[in-house]
């Protein structure tokens, strides 16, 4: 669905995926917590399980899982794990008794559905232009079936664009507050983007088969990599500074596009991302922003600057183990039609 960095179409990545280079991608954090996956497993699938950038779908998670199809309002088939379905319909109950009516949008992917996008994509684009739009086959939540993509009805029509739905806030604060109760959570939280490396999404959840943990996590306001200690750092610092050239709304658009980078970094705490001024939007800068991806016809360039710790582990990488980075720059250029891309990050 829409981050605030990318709309093209609901099988793409939510935020551009800008990979790095393997000199510099800090490694993924592997291990989720113990306890945590226990209290939820089942005979079949671990309905705690974490699906992410950096943690892929479970082996033979497709072999046990349980789906139903449903066919929605506007006459898409739409399949879903058993139980989440299930969940799902005493949501949507309740819901229609405070007058708010929802339908499923999209739930299960296949990992070979996802694989024969990536595959289209990559003949009719290139490889480079499929990699920064489509998620990468077998790290899709959607691949678990307990990802719900939801849509809005309202006074009798179907709201599925993403630009529209977003309009309606009040709708979707009553819709949050009742998911815990049937054993979801709203997973790609505002600002969170570093963690979770999606853009806000009041339209996607996930159940977890589990009301007490999905209110535990609800209560404290935090992502599922945290719950689960995939995730460990703390709060981080944005400062857009005093732009006399770009809004703030268009900084925040570039800062998700680095924290969505930033999330396939691992368990890396990030301290703060700063824009760096007005200084650096210079023509120089611009034009080797175009010498490096001379078809982008980039029309505007950006820097910013951030601050992180790395954990003692951090593989094969040219990072520290266990320090501090201060100023790490990243450059961003913009597109004609208004995006950011991430161009450099390192230098």
């Amino acid at each position: 669905m829409l981050c605030l960095c990318l709309t093209v179409t609901l099988v793409l990545s939510a935020c551009k995926n800008n990979k790095p280079s393997p000199t510099s991608e800090p490694n993924s954090t592997e291990a989720v917590t113990e306890a945590s996956t226990e209290a939820a497993k089942t005979d079949g699938i671990d309905y705690m399980a974490l699906v992410n950038k950096t943690h892929p779908l479970p082996e033979n998670w497709e072999n046990q899982l349980e789906t139903v199809h449903m066919t929605n309002s506007v006459g898409d088939d739409v399949e879903v794990e058993k139980k989440a379905y299930d969940a799902y319909l005493k949501l949507k109950a309740d819901l229609e008794k405070e007058g708010v009516f929802v339908d499923l949008d999209s739930a299960r992917r296949s990992v070979a559905d996802q694989q024969r996008i990536m595959d289209e994509f990559t003949k009719e684009y290139g490889a480079d232009y499929a990699a920064k739009t489509v998620a990468k086959p077998g790290y899709s939540e959607h691949h678990t079936g307990l990802a719900l993509d939801l849509y809005l009805i309202v006074d009798g029509k179907d709201i599925v664009e993403n630009e529209n739905m977003i309009k309606y806030t009040d709708i979707w604060a009553k819709i949050h507050q009742k998911l815990a109760d049937y054993g979801f959570i709203l997973r790609y939280l505002d600002g969170e983007e570093h963690i979770t490396g999606y853009g806000y999404e009041p339209w996607h959840i996930r159940y977890l088969d589990n009301s007490d943990v999905a209110k535990e996590i609800t209560a404290k306001g935090i992502t599922f990599e945290e719950y689960l200690g995939a995730y460990s750092g703390g709060d981080v610092k944005i400062d857009y500074g005093s732009s006399e050239i770009y809004k703030e709304d268009e900084l925040k658009n570039a800062v998700i596009q680095i924290k969505c980078q930033f999330a396939f970094w691992g368990n890396i705490d990030l301290k703060s991302i700063r824009y760096a001024g007005d200084e650096a939007v210079t023509k120089e800068n611009l034009a080797r922003m175009n010498e490096i991806n001379p078809d982008a016809k980039y029309t505007q360039v950006a820097e910013f600057l951030m601050d992180f710790h790395t954990p003692t582990d951090v593989g094969e990488t040219t990072l520290k183990a266990n320090s501090d980075y201060t100023d790490y720059p990243w450059w961003l250029a913009r597109t004609a039609d208004g995006g950011w891309d991430i161009v450099s990050f390192g230098d």
